[in-house]
């Protein structure tokens, strides 16, 4: 039974779909950029999402916002800036909110980067992958190894003292030491906030048509991960998630409160939303249509939506966990009864058994994932699935 005393943190995701080339590895919901950039048109659109929703969030504090792609960076930050002006507008922001870009290194340059810091972008989520030619031509990104460097080094003289640098490990024909080297690059150029994660085949997208030859086996992928963490570690990068790593105090908000089962409203073609209702002790999943070109057309309509439904209890416990099992330091018995609106004693028992096969430490305060349980997280997760799926 759900119990709900509180709302819950609050954040706000806007999906800009284009890009300049569709990577063969991504599976998120991004287009190829045609002859026309339609920001306006775009801009307009996702007002009108907006207040269309707003009575899902009325009068909620909004934490944290994160406009993510696709690459968000194409837009002009005169367009940005309109987006973010409309947003304040309408809702209510934290007078601490962190507001994060996602920028692809092919599209920005000091002058660009400087304008979003002035429109009110005050978080930067670059998409490096490798500083190796060799590999980024691999993975079919637009961009070079000093592209990438100055990318980094443009955030920083545009002001930006808090962003992430993103980077693949785990590439076709990529050596430990490689994987090692490009992660050197990327501690060397100071950003705050560095993800590392491996290259993963994911269905529907190009890499999973036509697999790319000769990935690292995976002792080698683990030992990529296992050095990459202790690298990081020793110049002050904190690992907070499977694949996050943060300098002290610069963890990412946003993905902070995802992981935290926190709730979050989608604004943008394909964007997915989950929101509690206290009064109704409910917690709503809603999802927009995907393609660009029908969001502008439909949106503020019932075609709009790509789907709207309701939790059931019983999936709530797998899905909270689903997110929170990627914290390495684990997740509060506090947050878990509030974030969850569920009772300890739903788990009980599949804590003792994860527990007596080493996957989990519990403590009085605490459920923290072990090494063990780390490196087989979807075995770890799979415990807490509905027991009418759970084969």
């Amino acid at each position: 039974m759900i119990n709900f005393k509180e709302n819950l943190p609050l954040s706000l995701y806007i999906h800009i779909p284009w890009c300049v080339k569709k990577c063969p590895y991504c599976d998120f919901n991004s287009h190829e950029l045609g002859d026309i950039l339609p920001e306006h048109d775009y801009i307009r659109a996702l007002i009108t999402d907006l207040e269309h929703d707003l009575p899902l969030i009325w009068g909620r504090k909004i934490i944290a916002l994160f406009i993510g792609g696709g690459t968000p960076s194409l837009f002009s930050p005169e367009s940005i800036a309109k987006l973010i002006s409309e947003l304040r507008a309408r809702l209510n922001f934290a007078p601490d909110i962190e507001i994060t870009l996602e920028a692809n290194p092919g599209t920005v340059d000091r002058n660009k980067f400087a304008e979003f810091r002035e429109v009110g972008i005050n978080r930067l989520s670059i998409g490096v992958q490798s500083f190796n030619d060799e590999f980024l031509n691999k993975l079919g990104r637009i961009h070079g190894r000093q592209e990438a460097i100055n990318a980094a080094e443009s955030a920083h003289y545009a002001g930006f003292d808090n962003f992430n640098l993103d980077l693949m490990y785990g590439l076709p024909n990529q050596s430990r030491d490689q994987a090692v080297d490009d992660l050197q690059t990327a501690i060397s150029l100071s950003s705050t906030h560095i993800s590392y994660y491996q290259l993963t085949i994911e269905p529907n997208t190009r890499f999973y048509a036509q697999p790319p030859a000769c990935l690292p086996e995976d002792d080698i992928m683990w030992s990529m991960q296992e050095q990459g963490v202790s690298l990081l570690q020793k110049f002050g990068y904190k690992q907070y998630e499977v694949s996050a790593y943060a300098k002290v105090g610069m963890q990412c908000k946003h993905n902070l409160n995802y992981w935290h089962f926190g709730d979050y409203l989608g604004i943008g073609a394909g964007a997915h939303a989950k929101i509690t209702n206290v009064a109704k002790q409910s917690i709503q999943r809603l999802a927009k249509t995907k393609l660009p070109k029908h969001y502008m057309a439909t949106i503020g309509t019932v075609e709009a939506i790509n789907s709207d439904y309701f939790l059931k209890s019983e999936d709530v416990l797998f899905e909270f966990m689903l997110n929170a099992l990627r914290l390495t330091q684990g997740i509060s018995l506090d947050i878990f009864s509030k974030n969850s609106g569920l009772s300890l004693a739903v788990m009980q028992d599949i804590l003792e058994d994860a527990e007596q096969q080493g996957l989990l430490d519990i403590t009085a305060e605490k459920i923290i994932p072990t090494n063990r349980g780390q490196r087989f997280l979807n075995d770890l997760i799979s415990m807490f699935l509905p027991t009418d799926t759970n084969h």
